[in-house]
């Protein structure tokens, strides 16, 4: 994979010459964008990003994905470093969506001029973690037929929360409030206060948009309103897609209230439901003063401010 991925990139380096020497040259502003989509797994993640994946040519942007070993949310100090200087600097990947499982990463403490756009989705916890939780035991269709990690395990979820596994064990919610709150250590403390209280920082002053799973196709008609260059044709898309948004947790069983009640006594359920409720109030507020509802329809605003009394005066 990593082969195949170096020779994508060489390919795509060498493009870019042919036409041109690249280095030297600015990006015009409208160009030297990056988006980063550090998506939180079982989200509709991959819906999402397929989005992004089958527009790349039209509006012209690259698409990257950030495959890290064993999809471990935490870069090492180098790979920080590393990574940084990639996004800020590779200008033949500009403008660039990049995506993958990894935390927040804030670009600021590495002294560059111009940080990335962030962007996330994230979900009930509950459902969350119930759909995680077939996930690695029966897959899903969009590669059915790849073995994993859990296969075989037909115990439901509600047999593994009344017998008290560790697959379905409260602190396995925990973790949309580190994949935002990022690299520091009190971030993966589970049930720290003070992580939950950094990622709601972080979701309000360092993410231009967190949309939420159930209103997944309110979260794209925004970007698309307000980052069109990346996100041109992306509601109709959606609307009207055949692989965009098929992926489908298979063999998934809802649990029961008494299941729900169990989980939902437990402080780490708490604090990360507060997230989410907090996630999805920030998101209500952005869209109901973005858009209008008429006949069911939603429909984004016009622009709604205007420059005047402009002095000095010309002649």
């Amino acid at each position: 994979e990593r082969a195949i991925a170096r020779h994508e990139v060489r390919e795509i380096e060498q493009r870019h010459t042919a036409d041109g020497p690249r280095q030297d040259v600015t990006l015009d502003e409208e160009d030297d964008v990056v988006i980063i989509y550090n998506r939180v797994p079982k989200t509709a993640s991959t819906s999402f990003t397929n989005i992004a994946y089958d527009l790349c040519a039209k509006n012209k942007y690259h698409v990257l994905h950030i495959n890290t070993t064993k999809n471990n949310p935490v870069m090492s100090l180098q790979d920080q470093v590393r990574f940084v200087k990639n996004v800020t600097s590779w200008k033949e990947m500009k403008p660039g969506f990049y995506h993958g499982h990894i935390s927040y990463l804030d670009f600021a403490k590495f002294g560059v001029k111009k940080k990335p756009i962030y962007i996330n989705v994230i979900r009930d916890p509950i459902e969350r973690l119930v759909s995680y939780y077939y996930f690695l035991r029966f897959g899903d269709d969009y590669r059915p037929g790849l073995r994993r990690r859990k296969q075989g395990d037909k115990k439901t979820f509600d047999e593994c929360v009344a017998a008290g596994g560790s697959d379905c064990a409260p602190e396995k919610l925990w973790l949309q409030i580190p994949f935002f709150c990022g690299h520091s250590s009190e971030c993966w403390n589970v049930g720290s206060r003070w992580a939950l209280e950094q990622a709601k920082y972080n979701l309000i002053n360092e993410y231009f948009l967190v949309g939420v799973t159930e209103e997944l196709e309110d979260f794209i008609m925004l970007l698309e309103a307000a980052l069109p260059r990346f996100f041109r044709g992306a509601t109709e898309l959606y609307r009207t897609g055949k692989k965009s948004h098929l992926r489908k947790t298979t063999e998934k069983k809802l649990p029961t209230k008494e299941t729900i009640a169990k989980l939902q006594q437990s402080e780490i359920w708490k604090m990360e439901n507060e997230f989410y409720e907090f996630a999805l109030e920030q998101f209500q507020f952005v869209r109901a003063h973005a858009v209008r509802e008429k006949d069911g329809e939603l429909y984004i605003l016009a622009q709604n401010f205007f420059y005047e009394k402009i002095y000095p005066k010309s002649n």
